[in-house]
């Protein structure tokens, strides 16, 4: 495999410093995914590195890269929060688009995975989801800092440990992490899914799972990582979690051998609630059309 640095700018114009996994020489790049980090994590993080590297050995090319604020990426951690997290989702997935092609896959570890649930229906490329020790709402994360919340309201901020590392919190990020208390974005989500959680994830319960996997409608599967630790730092666990998914999500990239794209890149506009029939050409396709799928099929 080989790593292939990869900078490009957010919505704010800093830039930020990403990671691209690519496959050895002799195999193709047919898909492209987006790994998100943790929490006050980053690009260089154990697991995010040995997922990457493994997926791109089984011919995913993998980006991941710092949120604003964090390793070597632009910006102050201070005033950032999970809305400047889905920019920053979005600026990569574009950069990947203009420079290589558009994600397939999203991956998402920790509050990662929070993020590709959200950002997931933004990135209309995205066949596959894939989230890892995540909670269902990104609102959840203030457990980590709920012994601060009163220093914060009355002063603005605090400083906080997280991890081995000590962060300065500010009320905006409280205050926008209570804007996502919702898991309706889930049940609207219109890639496969794909969540992996350990029953002794001591970070985040294994309950977040469940909520995310009953909000969410089919394709959607479920893998226990048994006996791993909120971070992965198990060599093993990584590798694991690489293999399945890797043979998981080639179900749902696999494009179809129908050359479908000639039909569906004219596809009318479709009233939500509404289903349009139409025939392609004089030997029986037809194109079924709603406002969000497009599929062809035989005569009716």
């Amino acid at each position: 495999m080989a790593k292939v640095k990869f900078e490009f700018t957010n919505q704010a114009g800093q830039k930020l410093a990403g990671l691209l996994e690519t496959p050895a020489d002799h195999k193709p790049m047919a898909h492209f995914a987006i790994f998100a980090h943790c929490f006050t994590c980053g690009k260089d993080i154990a697991a995010a590195s040995r997922i990457s590297r493994a997926l791109a050995a089984r011919g995913i090319a993998v980006l991941r890269f710092d949120f604003t604020g964090l390793g070597n990426s632009d910006g102050d951690f201070t005033n950032t929060n999970f809305s400047s997290n889905l920019d920053d989702l979005l600026a990569a997935a574009n950069a990947l688009s203009e420079s290589y092609q558009a994600p397939s896959l999203l991956i998402g570890h920790s509050l990662g995975g929070a993020a590709v649930l959200a950002a997931a229906a933004k990135i209309p490329s995205v066949k596959a989801v894939a989230t890892i020790g995540a909670p269902a709402t990104a609102d959840h994360v203030q457990h980590l800092f709920a012994h601060a919340e009163q220093e914060v309201a009355e002063v603005g901020q605090a400083n906080v440990q997280i991890g081995a590392r000590q962060f300065t919190i500010k009320k905006q990020l409280i205050s926008d992490l209570e804007n996502y208390n919702s898991e309706q974005h889930i049940s609207e989500l219109s890639a496969a899914l794909l969540v992996f959680h350990s029953p002794i994830d001591e970070t985040v319960s294994i309950d977040q799972a469940a909520k995310i996997y009953q909000a969410a409608k089919h394709p959607k599967s479920f893998i226990s990582l048994d006996n791993a630790n909120h971070l992965l730092t198990n060599a093993d666990d990584a590798e694991y979690v690489a293999a399945t998914l890797s043979a998981w999500a080639t179900r749902y990239l696999s494009t179809s051998s129908i050359p479908q794209e000639r039909h569906l890149a004219s596809a009318p506009a479709v009233e939500k609630g509404e289903v349009k029939v139409q025939e392609i050409d004089n030997n029986f396709l037809q194109g079924l059309y709603s406002n969000k799928h497009q599929l062809l099929a035989d005569e009716p």
